[in-house]
């Protein structure tokens, strides 16, 4: 009888043993990309500037890429919220807003008298927000937001029945006013957000507005996300327009969890491959595994001008920066040129590839975002655009420290190890 217990326990502590490996394992799950290999006799994969390039991005990763989009930076809280909040005003029939973030403050204030105005004006408002991310924000204010007309609604709220999703975060900022206009980007409603990013105090960001094709992707991706939280499903012809005939060529990349390689993985993927002359990313939390970064030093390997912007002494997350420090030695050594941010805390999410292909969004160069959020980014194939964010990406440097090789041997045993310890997290960031 004994033996029997015995052997049921170690039976019964080898199935827990099992199971939590299988938890850890989904709950970390890195990278399934290792390499981009083209089908032709030569073995290239797709250069960004060809014609089939974007037909492969959306074949690759369900993303369509469509023309006639007009496409506008916005720089930073002084070049997005005052353009924001005029855009907003001139809702007439609905407006879709999913955020990540928000905090109590001036910001806060002001986006919710506008959405209760436009609402007690007869527009449609739909708010859905991530319920970890939007945390800080009080009950009463959602609250008031109801009682004024505002449909709000939480995204994956952490409770027992669904805590097998806790770690799935909605990291998408999306806003559509009417089928005109899209807005996406870093951005969250924080007073921290306001200034002009290059003081200490006001954050560094690229935000994205854009009219055309685009904005009814945008709908797509927060139609999908508000079924999932409600189970209604809207539809109609307010969400169906003709656009005016823009030029640039644009899709929304909307990116869920997904069992093997994500849509995230494959865009980042092929968007390195496919570079010939200039990968410039800005990317405040940079924490790649070796798979991109084999991929990042592939094509600084075969000539690629390689420049990576990522945050620095005042970045809000210095466990990223240090797993992402722990590749600095690989990647410096391959040629790729490393710089981290100054002034401020950056926390744009952005890189142009041989001035033409371009995306601005809310991926991080990270785990959690590639494999186990839910992202959006606005991809853009157009020489116009790509020229405008090299010259940003070139001016940004001007704020920026270089990181040398030999300079950055010098840091002390004690720095060694952090960034050890925090890479081995990094499947969790």
């Amino acid at each position: 009888m004994k033996l029997v217990t015995k052997v049921g326990a170690w039976t019964l502590t080898a199935v827990i043993a099992a199971l939590a490996l299988i938890g850890f394992l989904h709950f970390t799950r890195g990278t399934a990309v290792r390499h981009v290999s083209g089908v032709g006799a030569d073995g290239s994969p797709l250069s960004v500037s060809e014609p089939q390039f974007p037909l492969s991005v959306t074949m690759l990763t369900g993303a369509a890429l469509t023309p006639g989009n007009r496409v506008e930076l916005a720089l930073n809280g002084d070049g997005t919220y005052p353009r924001l909040w005029d855009d907003l005003r001139s809702a007439q029939q609905f407006i879709t807003l999913q955020l990540y973030y928000g905090a109590p403050g001036r910001m806060a204030e002001t986006l919710g008298e506008i959405l209760v105005e436009r609402a007690k004006a007869g527009v449609r408002v739909f708010v859905l927000y991530d319920a970890f991310g939007t945390a800080d924000i009080p009950a009463d204010q959602r609250e008031a937001l109801r009682s004024g007309g505002v449909m709000v609604e939480p995204f994956r709220p952490i409770r027992l029945s669904t805590l097998h999703l806790a770690q799935n975060r909605s990291h998408v900022r999306g806003i559509a006013i009417d089928s005109r206009i899209g807005w996406t980007g870093g951005f969250g409603i924080d007073d921290k957000w306001f200034g002009d990013g290059r003081t200490n105090g006001s954050w560094r960001e690229t935000n994205v507005r854009f009219e055309g094709p685009a904005v009814g992707q945008l709908h797509a991706a927060f139609a999908a996300s508000w079924v999932e939280a409600t189970g209604v499903l809207f539809t109609g012809r307010a969400t169906l327009t003709e656009y005016e005939n823009h030029a640039a060529t644009a899709g929304l990349l909307y990116t869920s969890p997904t069992l093997g390689s994500t849509a995230a993985e494959r865009f980042f993927a092929l968007s390195i491959a496919g570079a010939r002359k200039t990968l410039h990313m800005t990317n405040a939390y940079f924490a790649p595994d070796r798979n991109f970064v084999a991929l990042l030093v592939a094509a600084a390997r075969r000539g690629v001008d390689v420049r990576i912007l990522t945050g620095g002494p005042r970045t809000d997350v210095n466990i990223v920066r240090l797993a992402g420090h722990a590749w600095y030695d690989t990647l410096l050594e391959a040629g790729v040129r490393m710089y981290e941010w100054q002034p401020s805390t950056l926390h744009a999410k952005t890189f142009v590839i041989d001035g033409e292909w371009a995306t601005i969004g809310s991926m991080n160069f990270d785990n959690r975002s590639l494999a186990l959020n839910d992202e959006a980014t606005l991809m853009v194939w157009d020489r116009t655009l790509g020229q405008q964010m090299d010259e940003m990406f070139l001016d940004d440097l001007r704020d920026a420290e270089e990181i040398t090789t030999a300079g950055f041997r010098q840091r002390s045993w004690f720095q060694r190890i952090a960034e050890r310890a925090a890479s081995l997290l990094t499947r969790l960031l």
